[in-house]
């Protein structure tokens, strides 16, 4: 399959939202436990706000995944330090689709003085933490037993890929 990456737009609150909501419903992915409303899809544009915001699209061009940076933190001291979010449609992961974002991101943060990408991972993600030391980030801390869903304690895992 064909996939296409392009900037998010307004457009595609639906559609991301479904996807996140997919997520936070069915599984670790997602922190919360219940589905947020279409209109946090104006919050993920406010916090990613002058860094890369990408969308990824089949070939019919339905929007099939979705990835972000924002701040890690609000202190001008930290402003080389990102954080990243993305979720792809859970009939299109493994494909390729995560680290073709990635790049994109990667590629994006370094324009704009990015040089420490951080993401913060439920310690029940397994699929994601596989991703991420696949491509290079490192555990950086963990908090353990911080989160409960579905019942069950969870640590949220922090990993750093340091951009060379």
């Amino acid at each position: 399959m064909e996939y296409t990456i392009r900037n998010m737009q307004d457009t595609d609150d639906s559609s991301v939202m479904s996807i996140y909501n997919y997520y936070t419903e069915n599984s670790f992915a997602g922190f919360f436990d219940q589905a947020l409303p279409i209109e946090t899809f104006g919050r993920f544009q406010e916090t990613s706000r002058n860094y890369p915001a990408l969308v990824a699209c089949d070939e019919n061009q339905e929007v099939i995944g979705f990835a972000f940076l924002h701040a890690y933190h609000p202190a001008p001291t930290f402003q080389r330090t990102a954080e990243v979010s993305y979720f792809i449609h859970r009939e299109h992961v493994s494909k390729g689709l995560g680290k073709l974002m990635l790049d994109q991101l990667i590629n994006g943060a370094i324009q704009i003085g990015i040089d420490n990408i951080i993401a913060s991972i439920s310690s029940r993600n397994e699929h994601s933490l596989a991703f991420h030391i696949k491509y290079g980030f490192r555990e950086c801390g963990r908090l353990p037993a911080i989160g409960k869903k579905f019942g069950q304690d969870f640590d949220v895992v922090y990993m750093q890929l340091v951009i060379n």
